[in-house]
């Protein structure tokens, strides 16, 4: 899709219902009384969305055409946002969404390569960006235009593969890899800072050779000028840090890690699609 050069309002508050609905979504794939990542998927819903429904080429009626674009979702457990995302652009039903880790579903915990549109198997963290640079490397290879995104969470720093990855990027100069960090602050077990610190995120990337952006991650104006910023970027690749919230949009799932992996009751369910739907209307 095309450049946004002065923010069209309209195509903002088009991204805007896009990621409303990608909310909507992952609490439909989650369902009630199943133990799923809420946090994770709610935090990284806004980029997911601009993604999608802006930035990347894809065509759910062309998924083999070589010049598409890739998207990883490193951070396989939030694979929820993505499946949202998935049945909004039409590669499966809406649907299918609840039947999201049923025995037999193309929907499982963590995203496998059976299912239309996921592009790699992710979940064990730390290895979605070898596999990204991998796919960046092939395309130049091959002579093909298409950009790899990969997300990753800021817990998901701690693995070394990311950082050999990391170098790797930069020493082959992968201008057609973006790195989108989701640094909502929280993991499995608490804030990440207490777990495992990582100070200056963006620094650290800058100085592995990557042109880094900060931004506000649920601010869509910044996400889809970073993601712009990005593919403009030549001779070396590009990362955005996305400062989020983990449970964005669901009240009472906001900045706690115990919605990492948790379930909704009945009651839980109606409050957190009422929590979307009235965070979502102002924001529009």
């Amino acid at each position: 899709m095309g450049k946004v050069n002065e923010m069209d309002r309209e195509l903002l508050d088009t991204l805007k219902e896009k990621a409303r609905q990608v909310r909507l979504g992952i609490i439909e794939a989650l369902g009630t009384g199943n133990r799923g990542h809420l946090g994770g998927s709610m935090s990284c819903a806004d980029v997911v969305a601009a993604l999608y429904f802006y930035k990347m080429r894809h065509n759910p009626k062309k998924q083999d055409d070589p010049n598409r674009d890739r998207f990883i979702m490193s951070k396989g457990h939030s694979v929820l946002a993505q499946y949202a995302a998935l049945a909004e652009a039409g590669y499966f039903g809406r649907d299918v969404l609840a039947t999201t880790k049923s025995f037999g579903s193309i929907l499982q915990g963590h995203p496998e390569r059976e299912t239309p549109g996921i592009e790699a198997n992710t979940g064990s963290l730390g290895q979605g960006l070898s596999v990204g640079v991998g796919m960046a490397l092939a395309g130049r290879m091959d002579g093909l235009d298409y950009r790899v995104y990969v997300v990753v969470g800021d817990g998901e720093l701690a693995e070394g593969q990311i950082w050999e990855a990391l170098m790797a990027a930069n020493h082959y100069a992968l201008d057609n890899l973006t790195l989108i960090v989701d640094m909502n602050g929280i993991q499995a077990m608490g804030r990440t800072r207490d777990r495992y610190a990582i100070a200056n995120i963006p620094g650290r990337l800058a100085a592995f050779g990557w042109k880094t952006f900060e931004i506000d991650g649920h601010d869509m104006p910044e996400i889809v000028s970073a993601l712009d910023r990005a593919s403009s970027v030549k001779g070396a690749p590009a990362a955005i840090v996305a400062r989020t919230v983990k449970g964005k949009g669901v009240d009472f799932a906001e900045n706690t890690h115990a919605y990492h992996n948790n379930l909704l009751t009945a009651e839980d369910r109606e409050r957190a699609i009422a929590s979307v739907l009235k965070s979502s209307s102002a924001a529009v």
